[in-house]
Order: C-alpha cells, then structure tokens, then sequence
C-alpha cells in the first residue's frame, strides 16, 4: 500500500511538474512580463522617427517599466527616463517654444521626445544600436570619447570595456528586452520601412559617426 502511495505521490509530482514548465515556457506567460502598453504612442513615434518599435518598447522597460510618473535620483523623468535639460535640447531641436519639464510625465510626449533622441543617437553612431543605447544611459560625448581613446571597441562582445557599470547594465538589460520583444511578439508590431540596419560593429572595430559633434546640455564629457 505504501508502495502504491508512493508511485501516486510521484506521478501526482510529474505530472505537476510538467504542467509547470510548459506553463512557464508558455509566450503567453512570457508576454505578462513583457508588456506593450502606450502602443498607439510608441507607433506613432517610431514611424516619425523611423526605429524598430520594439527597440522603444525595450528602452522603455528597462528605464521605467512603464511607469509614466517614475523619476530617477539624477532627476530623469517619465517612461524613457529624459532630463528636462536634454528634453529641451530636443524641444529646441523640434522648433518647440513652450517646452516646460511636467511634459516629460505625459506619456505621448516623453515617447516621442526619447524616440527623437535615439534617433539621433543612432545617426551620430552609425546605426550600432550597442553604442546607441550607451550613450542613451552614459553620455554621447562620453562614448565618443571612450570610442575614439580606444577604451571601448563599441561592440556588444566587450562592453566590459565600458568603465560605468550602470551602462554596461542597461545595454545588455535593453538588449536582452528587445530581443524578447521581438521573439515574443514577431510580426505583431508592424516595423516602419526603411527602418535602420541596427548594424553591430563587425570583429569589434569601431563606427563612430563624425558627423554629429554638437553635444547635448548637460552630457558633454566632464
């Protein structure tokens, strides 16, 4: 009998087993924990600005998780974590004369303001979306000059080279969540063509665009 009990016990524990890890491989599952909110917001930014809309949707999760009122220590605010003095520089830039720092906790405008500035970043760093994102997190003029000093190769496979820990976490940590994105949710979100290559810097060397030398209030290199 007790045998019998013990073989129902185990089988009772596969059986559970099993349903809990297709359960948890399940996209569905998945997607919880990869939300698309502000849809209509991000489509609309990325066909202005001509980026993957998944690429923002993973700068948005990582920044603030969707959170549209967040405000970090350094005093970024709203869903794609903009200081107001960057936020005014895009204003400016967009021919906006009315630019006040509470905008940045509307989500439509802080989507299309962040959008705008990846977007350039990604035309300054010759569409390598890895030297992008760390200078969305540490600065262009600072990437610039980790690039040009040859501290960083500006590829993904060294970001160890990258001296702010806090960046080479959010790179891997948008990265990670772009590809999740994209995985999860295919074809769903229609992808603005031409949409940029986002290429990677093949065997390390270094893209840097020297085009775009103005620097951004506040991000110049110290």
């Amino acid at each position: 009998m007790r045998a019998l009990r013990r073989i129902y016990y185990l089988l009772a524990f596969l059986i559970f087993f099993g349903l809990t890890c297709c359960l948890l491989a399940s996209p569905r599952l998945e997607r919880y924990f990869y939300p698309l909110y502000f849809r209509a917001e991000i489509s609309a930014a990325a066909q202005e600005q001509q980026l993957d809309p998944y690429l923002i949707a993973a700068v948005i999760r990582t920044e603030s998780n969707f959170r549209e009122n967040a405000v970090s220590p350094k005093g970024a605010r709203g869903l794609m974590q903009l200081l107001p003095s960057t936020a005014e520089w895009i204003a400016e830039k967009n021919g906006e004369s009315d630019f006040h720092p509470d905008k940045l906790f509307e989500p439509g405008y802080n989507i299309a303001a962040g959008s705008r500035y990846l977007a350039e970043l990604l035309k300054q760093f010759n569409d390598n979306e890895v030297m992008a994102l760390a200078a969305y997190n540490g600065g262009r003029g600072r990437v610039q000059h980790w690039l040009e000093e040859g501290t960083w190769d500006g590829s993904e496979a060294n970001l160890e080279q990258v001296p702010f820990g806090e960046t080479r976490a959010f790179v891997r940590r948008t990265l990670k969540n772009y590809r999740n994105y994209r995985r999860l949710y295919g074809n769903e979100w229609e992808i603005p063509s031409p949409a940029p290559a986002y290429k990677r810097s093949p065997g390390g060397e270094s893209r840097l665009a020297t085009a775009y030398q103005e620097e951004i209030p506040c991000m110049k290199l110290l």
